[in-house]
This record gives C-alpha cells, sequence and structure tokens, in this order.
C-alpha cells in the first residue's frame, strides 16, 4: 500500500484574529476555526478510519509527521490549540494505519461462527496448521541505492500497477532467493523501502538475472500517507492478492526481540478455504478464491482472549500470540504456510534465538480459536480496478 491518511488545514493567527479553513484528503476532513477560548483556535475533523488520531503543527508548510511537530493524540475527532501569536499555521491531522489499530473490543462479525466452522470443517489452515513463513526479505535503500527500471512481465496488471524505477540495494534478495534472481519460480516478492523519498516499492514475481530486470505487479506506497479503506483503489491488486501493502504486516526477529508487534499479521489461506465473488475493506481486490461460506479476502481473525498463551513453547511464540489477540491477523493472499514473517539476513535479531521453536511454535492453535471480527460489507469482485488520486 501506498502508506498513511491526513488532512491539513491551514489557520491564519494574527494576534487574536484567526481565520477558518478545512481541507478533506483521503476521507479525513480537517477544519479549523476560531475557539470559543480567546485567541485559542478550534480543530475538528471526521474520518472514515478510527482514531487515535495525531496532531501536528508548524509554520513553513504541512507539517510532517514527525514527533517534533505532535501536539499530541486523542481519540476523540477534536483538539484545542494555543499557538504564539502572530503568525501563518499548518496543522494536520493523521489516523493510525487500519493494520495498527487494536481489534480487542471489536465486535465479531454476524458470520463468524458459520464461516469459523466452514473453515474448520475443510481443514483449517493450509498444511492442516499455523504454520510461519520466513522467505520474503524487507530491504532499505539509502543515498547510494541505484534505481533500475524493469520490463512488466504478464504478470504486471494496467491501471491497477506502477511502472516506475525501483531501487535496487547492492547485496539484496527477492523472496525465497540468495540474490535477486528468481531461479525457483516463486512468487518472488521484492520489497525496499527509500526512506528519502519515504516510499516503498513492493514488486510480486521480480527477476534480475545477467543484469536484466522483468518484474510483474509494483505498488509504490507513500509512507507519509494512511490510505482510505479502498487504499489504492477498490477492485486493485498490489504485489500482494489482497490490494494490501505486504512489509507492514510482517513480523519480524527485532519484533520479537524488543518484546512486541504492535500491528495485524499477514495471513494466507488456500483458494478453496476463501470465499468466492467477494472481498471485504481492508482488501480492494481478491486473487483466485473458489470457497463458499468461507472468510473473504481482507477478512481479521482475532484470537480468543482466553487462549492459555503459557502452554505455547517459548516467549516468541507468546508474542505473536499476543499480537493475534490484540491486533489480529489480515487474510492477505492464497496459500498453505498461514503466517508470514520477515526473513532475518537482514534484522539484527535472529529466528534461531527469538523463536526456538522455529515455523510450528504456533501449531496448537487451531481456527476454532479465532473469531471473525466485522468485515462490514462484502465487495462483489469484478476486478475492474479504479485507482484513487
Amino acid at each position: 500500500m501506498r502508506a498513511a491518511r491526513r488532512a491539513v488545514a491551514i489557520i491564519i493567527f494574527l494576534g487574536a484574529t484567526v481565520s477558518a479553513a478545512a481541507e478533506i484528503q483521503d476521507g479525513l476532513t480537517l477544519r479549523v476555526d476560531p475557539s470559543t477560548i480567546y485567541a485559542d483556535v478550534a480543530l475538528s475533523w471526521t474520518a472514515g478510519a478510527a482514531g487515535p488520531y495525531t496532531v501536528y503543527r508548524a509554520t513553513g508548510g504541512a507539517p510532517e509527521a514527525i514527533p517534533s511537530n505532535a501536539l499530541g493524540t486523542t481519540d476523540l475527532e477534536a483538539w484545542t490549540d494555543a499557538p504564539p501569536a502572530g503568525g501563518i499555521f499548518f496543522y494536520r491531522v493523521t489516523a493510525q494505519p487500519v493494520w495498527k489499530r487494536d481489534v480487542t473490543q471489536a465486535p465479531v462479525d454476524p458470520q463468524s461462527s458459520a464461516i469459523i466452522a466452514n473453515l474448520a470443517a475443510a481443514g483449517g489452515f493450509g498444511n492442516g496448521r499455523l504454520q510461519i513463513d520466513f522467505s520474503i526479505v524487507v530491504l532499505t535503500a539509502d543515498a547510494s541505492t541505484p534505481y533500475k527500471t524493469f520490463t512488466p512481465t504478464s504478470d504486471f496488471y494496467t491501471p491497477d500497477c506502477d511502472q516506475a524505477p525501483v531501487p535496487v540495494p547492492v547485496g539484496g534478495a527477492v523472496e525465497g532467493e540468495a540474490g535477486y534472481s528468481c531461479v525457483h519460480d516463486g512468487d518472488c516478492h521484492l520489497i525496499v523501502a527509500d526512506p528519502q523519498t519515504h516510499q516503498r516499492y513492493e514488486m510480486w514475481r521480480a527477476d534480475i538475472t545477467n543484469g536484466v530486470f522483468r518484474g510483474g505487479c509494483l505498488a509504490i506506497w507513500n509512507l507519509n500517507r494512511v490510505y482510505p479503506p479502498s487504499g489504492r483503489g477498490d477492485q486493485c491488486t498490489s504485489a500482494d492478492a489482497a490490494g494490501l501493502p505486504i512489509a507492514p504486516l510482517l513480523f519480524t526477529a527485532d519484533e520479537l526481540q524488543a518484546g512486541t508487534i504492535d500491528h495485524a499479521i499477514r495471513f494466507i489461506l488456500p483458494n478453496s478455504r476463501m470465499q468466492a465473488g467477494v472481498f471485504v475493506h481492508p482488501a480492494t481486490h481478491a486473487g483466485a478464491p473458489s470457497g463458499q461460506g468461507m472468510p473473504p479476502y481482507g477478512a481479521r481473525f482475532r484470537l480468543r482472549a482466553n487462549y492459555p498463551l503459557l502452554t505455547l513453547p517459548d516467549e516468541g511464540s507468546r508474542i505473536i500470540a499476543r499480537a493475534m489477540q490484540k491486533y489480529g491477523m489480515i487474510l492477505a493472499d492464497g496459500g498453505n504456510i498461514a503466517l508470514t514473517a520477515a526473513d532475518d539476513r537482514f534484522t539484527t535479531a535472529k529466528w534461531s534465538s527469538v523463536l526456538p521453536s522455529g515455523s510450528t511454535g504456533l501449531a496448537a492453535i487451531h481456527v476454532n480459536d479465532f473469531d471473525m471480527i466485522d468485515a462490514g460489507s462484502r465487495i462483489t469482485l469484478t476486478y475492474d480496478c479504479v485507482r484513487n488520486p
């Protein structure tokens, strides 16, 4: 996905005079007005996304969403500020990305019980157990990283995908490979974040062999943006079949070393165990689901609060389980290995140290241990992508 949702409004504050302003962006409408308190400023907003919200202020243009510009965080849709006298002030309000939202108290979907029962009867997770895949590599570019153009393959779809030069760090690799050559004909995801441009590049079926760069669908995500429920656009795919970003949903060895995962986790199911013909937000697309009475693409599962965590084999497994209780896991693609973690070759911590139980440490957790939280309206799958601005 491109990354964050925000609205920006400008307020002119000369002495005690406040002029109102409003702006709409990505579904969040911010309005700035004079407060009922002398010389204060009243901010209010409406949003398609749930809080908490962070309010930022700057004087030199739209404020960057960085700590030095932050006024504070609130669960309300209002804020009162007392800026210094004189000058022109710019405000920004951002909502949490969907994968960062605490779903501990979120209501259960009306179809949850039936869907979970059907999924269990069909065999549950792929391979019959909750297993972890550690093969997706997440890379970071720096000022010296070259950008390379690529030739689209038949896995590139218009208008869903982006065609632009991609940063390719020296010594990196695509998913499941030792380098950039897709020799085993797998998904070969290439994921590179460039902190300088505030963009993340995610490509499906990337292959750089003998200096020739060929690639499937590329999705460029803006890291300064929280996307609306329709992401990059309804009916649009990305480097993942659900149209979602991949990197924010991967958990890492460094997170386990730190003792917490503060986001939802990517999970996948076999095509026959996903509902045919529909998806739900935050997904904007579906691959080739063929099941009936099954979870739709974009479904969010939450591990039951009373799951006996102490029965899991190590603290690493318990950290992952706690994340599934608080943030859940989001159905993003088709396949057999349910959970996706980041490869540890470029992380400080290593999986062998933080998760001794390895890929099967969560195997005792079954589909029946989850609820599907309220997914809202099912959206009919048409594959007619309309990109958001």
